[in-house]
């Protein structure tokens, strides 16, 4: 891939919270672009290897590094990881001022975002939740998709720094719509996870040579991104990068948390998440979301 290009932005003080699979390349995509970066992580090693690869200051707590940033990133585990970095007296908002922009990129409930933007208002904070689509390889590549929700001047104002990780920024909504638009992701990216899963097992079950059969339909109808990237590597049984069945399964209790509050029906959705319960319970909660295919028989081609 090319190499990633940054747009011309003026150099910005910035904080990232969070160094997972996720955060640890969106905040080094920032430092690359010039901006002067300090990060925080929980696990103080995590951050010292950051600054050694990167540059950038680390800090103590979440507010020390919120400390004179114009925008604080986070990209966190969950709700409850997200209040603990930004509520009380070491949270961000206590070293944040007025006029400053707190980006959310971790994926979270609607109704987190919604409380803890009204908390920032107090502040005189902007608040845009983020979520962003792409996986480990987007976030390492600068090419993530990122869904946004808050007022469309903070939106306006943070896109020229945030492209610095993404290859699209769009504003869904006002606060939480991000997050709504990430749930929809997140559906769609089950049903088809689980479709791939049975067409490549079926495949292999047919005595077809599949990495054939994946470039042929992938220029056609059937292709997408699962089937391009997931779809060759399931056949070969290889689970070991992308986005973790833990994760995938805490995205998806969000999003059945939040059809029960809309009156939606996610049939297809809660019987794909029942199919991640079985993959974890058989130890396979790091494994790639792909690894669905695990759950049905499939039979290894025979050389011809």
């Amino acid at each position: 891939m090319a190499e990633k290009i940054y747009p011309t932005t003026v150099p910005t003080r910035v904080a990232f919270i969070g160094l997972g699979t996720m955060g640890y390349p969106m905040a080094g995509h920032l430092k690359r672009a010039g901006h002067d970066v300090c990060v925080y992580n929980r696990t103080t090693a995590k951050a010292e290897k950051w600054v050694e690869k990167f540059g950038g200051t680390m800090a103590a707590t979440p507010r020390e590094a919120a400390e004179g940033a114009r925008i604080v990133f986070a990209c966190v585990g969950n709700d409850d990881d997200l209040r603990s970095v930004v509520l009380g007296d070491d949270g961000a908002l206590a070293g944040m001022s007025a006029g400053s922009m707190f980006w959310d990129h971790t994926t979270a409930s609607a109704h987190v975002e919604r409380d803890l933007a009204k908390v920032a208002a107090e502040k005189g904070v902007a608040w845009v939740d983020a979520p962003v689509s792409g996986g480990q390889s987007g976030a390492e590549n600068g090419t993530l998709t990122m869904l946004c929700g808050g007022e469309e001047l903070a939106c306006n104002l943070g896109r020229p720094i945030v492209m610095s990780y993404a290859a699209a920024v769009t504003r869904m909504g006002d606060t939480g719509a991000g997050q709504l638009a990430k749930m929809v992701n997140q559906i769609c990216i089950a049903g088809c996870v689980q479709g791939l899963a049975e067409a490549v097992a079926f495949g292999m079950n047919a005595g077809l040579d599949m990495e054939k059969v994946i470039d042929a339909i992938g220029r056609g109808a059937a292709s997408s991104w699962q089937l391009v990237n997931r779809g060759k590597t399931m056949a070969e049984g290889k689970f070991d990068f992308g986005f973790a069945v833990d994760w995938m399964r805490k995205d998806l209790g969000i999003v059945m948390e939040e059809a029960r509050r809309n009156g939606s029906q996610l049939p297809v959705t809660e019987l794909v998440d029942r199919f991640y319960g079985e993959i974890q319970a058989e130890g396979g909660n790091r494994l790639d979301t792909s690894s669905l295919i695990l759950r049905l028989p499939r039979k290894a081609r025979q050389s011809s």
